[in-house]
């Protein structure tokens, strides 16, 4: 039999990682207990969220982290993008959204960033403003919520470079969807 090694899909290294981060975003404790809108803006915005602690933890971490972070975000957008197409966005429309969506990511990656580093409060507000987009106030900020992103980043941080490109980092609860790689529904 004659093989075509060019038509085989090359294995996505950081599918486990990026499953992991999808199975944290879609906890439905975050939709049900802390109010989220589930809805394409909350699911958004706990991508964000989750894929922020995460790309903050391999900038943390030694080469080839670097490297990681990258086509972890490569995967995110590709997904998102294809995403929208699935949802019938016209092919026109894809790349505006698109655009919208990375100045979105970042601009929120980076508010969050600043917050970890301030303390709770400016998590607060940055979760108040950005998460629930502006509908609760600061202090309004279920305290669950709080001690989730608390819980999530001391995770990471004891996290290698193994682990979390094994998918078993943030989510037990779904390990089984995040090491297969597959993706989560």
């Amino acid at each position: 039999m004659i093989s075509f090694p060019f038509f085989r899909k090359k294995a996505d290294p950081v599918a486990a990682l990026y499953g992991d981060i999808v199975a944290a975003a879609r906890d439905p404790g975050a939709y049900r207990d802390f109010g989220v809108a589930d809805d394409f803006e909350g699911r958004f915005e706990r991508l964000v969220l989750v894929a922020t602690l995460v790309l903050r933890r391999l900038k943390a971490l030694p080469a080839p982290a670097e490297d990681v972070a990258q086509r972890l975000v490569d995967r995110l957008f590709a997904d998102l993008d294809d995403g929208l197409r699935r949802s019938g966005v016209g092919d026109l429309s894809v790349g505006k959204k698109m655009k919208g969506l990375a100045k979105g990511f970042y601009g929120r990656a980076e508010v969050y960033t600043q917050a970890l580093a301030t303390g709770e409060a400016a998590m607060r507000d940055a979760l108040a403003r950005n998460l629930f987009s502006g509908r609760v106030e600061a202090d309004a900020v279920a305290p669950g919520l709080i001690d989730e992103v608390t819980r999530l980043e001391k995770a990471l941080e004891e996290a290698s470079l193994d682990a979390l490109l094994a998918g078993r980092v943030l989510s037990p609860q779904y390990s089984s969807v995040a090491a297969s790689g597959a993706e989560p529904s």
